[in-house]
Order: C-alpha cells, then sequence, then structure tokens
C-alpha cells in the first residue's frame, strides 16, 4: 500500500471491478480486498493512463507498470515510462522484446504460413502471449499479486491475456477495468482531466482504434464498422495506397534456411532487421493492404483493416518455397496443418500442447525449405517470379514437354492411366445400369 494520503474525492463514480458479494464468474478474477499490487500492462495512452490513477484509488492498491515493444513505430518509450511514473507508479518497465518476438513467434509463424480467415497474418495474435508472459514474469519479480490490462469485453486480446496468465501463473489474479468500469471515450477524458492526466494526442476522438507491431498494424472503428463504406485514404498510415505506389516494378529475392528468411537480395540480416527492411520496401509498393470480415472467438463478426506488408513478402515466398521443396502429399496435407495452427494462435491457445505438436510436424518439414524466392511488386500486387532450391523436388528435363527418359517414360502413362482410373471407370458402369 502507498505511504501518500489519498483525496476521498478523487475516487470516480464508476463501480469496482466485482462486488464482494458477488458470485465470481471466473476464479482468476480479482475481488477488492484480494490486490495490493498490480502489475499493469502500460501503452501511455488514454485507457492506461486512466487505469493507473483509477486502480490506485479504486482498489487503494500500488501499481508497477510494464511497457513492451514489439516494434510499434513511433513510440518514444523515455516519454512513456515518465508519464507513468508521473502517475503513481512504483515502476515502469520498458522491455525491448522484438528480438523475442520475432525469434520465437513470428518465425514459427512464418514456417506455419499462418494466416486466419485467408487474410490475417496473425500480428497481434502472435504478440499477446508474449506480452502476458512478460507480465508473468515482471508481476512475480515486482511482488505483485495482480496482473491488469486494456482490453474490452468484445475483443480477442483478453481470452490471449487472461488465458496466458491462468495457464503460466494460476497464483496470480486479473482485473480488467475497461471490461468493466463502462465509461466510454468522453468520460474517461473528463476523468483524466480532472486528475491531471495528460492525453496522448490531445482529447480530440481518435478515428480509428490502432494496433500496430513490427509484423502488421491494423484499424478498426469509425466507418470501419459500416461494410457498405470504402475505405477512407486517412486509413492508411503505414502503407503507400497502392495507386500512388511507384511506377516501376521491383523485384525482391527473399532466401531461406530451413523455413527461416535469412537475407533480402542477397544481404543476409538478422531476422528483425530483415522483416523491417521488407515492411519498408513492401509499404513503398503499396503492398500488404487487407480488408477483412473476421470472424473473432467471442462470436463477433467484425471488419479490420490491415496493413501487413512485412508479411505480404515473406508469407508468400515461403509458401512458394514449401511447394517446391516438398512432394504433392506434403503439400496437400500441411495446409489444413497450417490452418489448425493459425487458429489456435488466433483463438488465444499459444500454450496448448496441440500447437507444439503441429510445431513439431512444421519445423521438421521446413528443414528442406531451403533455397531464394523472387517475387516482383508492383503497385500493391506481389508475384512470384523466380524460384531455386537445392531441395526443390523438380527436374527441369523431366518436366519439359520434349522426349525425357530416365525416371519417366512416357511409355509408361497408357498402363498408369487404366489402373488409376480402374475403380472410377467400374463404379460409373455400375451407375449407369452396366451399360
Amino acid at each position: 500500500m502507498s505511504d501518500e494520503p489519498r483525496d476521498p474525492s478523487a475516487h470516480t463514480e464508476v463501480h469496482r471491478v466485482a462486488d464482494p458479494d458477488s458470485t465470481r464468474v471466473a476464479g482468476y478474477l480479482a475481488q477488492p480486498g484480494e490486490v495490493g499490487r498490480v502489475l499493469l500492462l502500460y501503452s501511455g495512452g488514454l485507457d492506461t493512463s486512466v487505469m493507473l490513477k483509477w486502480i490506485q484509488d479504486e482498489y487503494e492498491a500500488e501499481v508497477v507498470a510494464l511497457t513492451v515493444n514489439l516494434g510499434q513505430p513511433g513510440e518514444d518509450y523515455d516519454v512513456v515510462r515518465g508519464k507513468a511514473l508521473q502517475l503513481g507508479a512504483l515502476d515502469c518497465h520498458v522491455v525491448d522484446a522484438r528480438e523475442e518476438f520475432v525469434r520465437e513467434y513470428v518465425l514459427p509463424a512464418i514456417k506455419a504460413n499462418a494466416d486466419y480467415g485467408d487474410g490475417y497474418p496473425l500480428f497481434t495474435s502472435l504478440g499477446r502471449p508474449l506480452i502476458a508472459k512478460l507480465a508473468v514474469e515482471y508481476a512475480r519479480t515486482s511482488g505483485c499479486d495482480t496482473i491488469a490490462h486494456g482490453c474490452t469485453g468484445k475483443g480477442n486480446d483478453q481470452v490471449r491475456i487472461e488465458g496466458t496468465v491462468a495457464t503460466l501463473a494460476p497464483e496470480l489474479k486479473v482485473i480488467a477495468p475497461v471490461r468493466s468500469w463502462a465509461m466510454g471515450r468522453d468520460e474517461e477524458i473528463a476523468y483524466a482531466r480532472k486528475h491531471g492526466i495528460p492525453v496522448k494526442g490531445g482529447t480530440e476522438s481518435a478515428p480509428y482504434s490502432i494496433d500496430d507491431n513490427l509484423w502488421g498494424r491494423s484499424s478498426e472503428g469509425k466507418w470501419i464498422e459500416d461494410l457498405a463504406h470504402a475505405p477512407d485514404d486517412d486509413v492508411f498510415q503505414l502503407v503507400t495506397r497502392p495507386e500512388l505506389a511507384p511506377d516501376e516494378a521491383q523485384t525482391v529475392d527473399v532466401t531461406f534456411e530451413a523455413g527461416v528468411p535469412v537475407a533480402l537480395d542477397g544481404e543476409r540480416m538478422e531476422p528483425v532487421e530483415l522483416i523491417e527492411r521488407a515492411a519498408e520496401i513492401g509499404m513503398r509498393h503499396g503492398v500488404g493492404i487487407v480488408d477483412h470480415i473476421e470472424d473473432r472467438i467471442v462470436g463477433l463478426k467484425v471488419r479490420d483493416i490491415y496493413e501487413v506488408p512485412a508479411a505480404a513478402i515473406l508469407l508468400k515466398a515461403h509458401r512458394e518455397l514449401e511447394r517446391l521443396t516438398g512432394t504433392i502429399h506434403q503439400n496437400q496435407f500441411k495446409p489444413g496443418l497450417d490452418q489448425k495452427w493459425a487458429y489456435l494462435v488466433y483463438a488465444g491457445l499459444w500454450w496448448e500442447p496441440l500447437r507444439n505438436d503441429l510445431q513439431a510436424y512444421i519445423d521438421h518439414v521446413n528443414r528442406r525449405v531451403t533455397g531464394t524466392i523472387g517475387v516482383r511488386l508492383y503497385k500493391g500486387n506481389v508475384r512470384v517470379v523466380t524460384r531455386e532450391s537445392p531441395n526443390a523436388v523438380y527436374d527441369a528435363q523431366l518436366a519439359t514437354f520434349a522426349e525425357s527418359g530416365g525416371l519417366f517414360s512416357q511409355n509408361a502413362s497408357p498402363g498408369f492411366i487404366e489402373l488409376w482410373t480402374l475403380q472410377s471407370r467400374m463404379a460409373h458402369r455400375l451407375a449407369s445400369g452396366g451399360e
């Protein structure tokens, strides 16, 4: 508990997260009397800034803030930390988790060709289990009994974060003020003004709800909720609109080793730098814009606008190289596993054993996914144009329409056709009355 005197008038009129006499709907949710020190996942925005003050007042609890850098553009983390301390946090830990994010989450997603609903490359879904894992680690080292986050009750992120905490640290409790305090943006701004909380970007209503990291960016809200409304230009703050992209196409060679991208245009680089470089190139050429209808795991169907330039390039190249190095049977079988992998991650089940089981197979297949794929970028399009791999299940002499021998004898084809169609021909004969 804090030793500083508290002003009773500083309390908000909003009800507490839970009534002590109410039924606990989940074992990990904190009751007011159970909260002594809170680890708050803190971004520096309006919601979490109000939460930082509100938790101190409503729960009479101490707060330790945690800010995680996953490559969000334009953030000044010194400012974020200073603001948290100014609002009364005991400490504010700023963690640069970009390398761990890429190596432990994004690279496995590339190997799994991760895509949910034929459009969403899981950038938010990949970041949440890491953020929640770090929250558990810092809560334990900071002596916290509770973790707080800023997710709403309508999104998937509450599932991803709370599910991770409940899995990794069942001794910790969780509070989700935004889900329970029922404050709208105007009320939050009024609360911020009353308590001297600086509001990032001013107090005007933000046109979109943004979430981003180095693997992508999403926009929600405003006209996006109107399915008949075509995208307004101001939503694209990351990717160049395709009609404004360069008139000259650019070909990029992406080199993989065992399924991991290691070089662009022959220049080797570490994974974080490679993804940032791919994003820069993709942004310039207008690639990676996705206007997507998505089925959330909480039952809602929503529309999102995604900007995913690095994923648009790297996933396309990886999928093509995997197809080149795999057999017909592997190439028919693996997409189903990839789809299941993506669904588990999207649904907040990163720690589900099946996800690890699928990862083992995916990693095994990717041992042979080595080579270089050339993709041509032009005004929003990504097209594969060249392929090369020492493990390609391909032989130019066998593939040619000219006469070939060796492993493939054209004279053997009629016998193959007769056997291959035997059951189909018999079934057709029976269905047509034996004629």
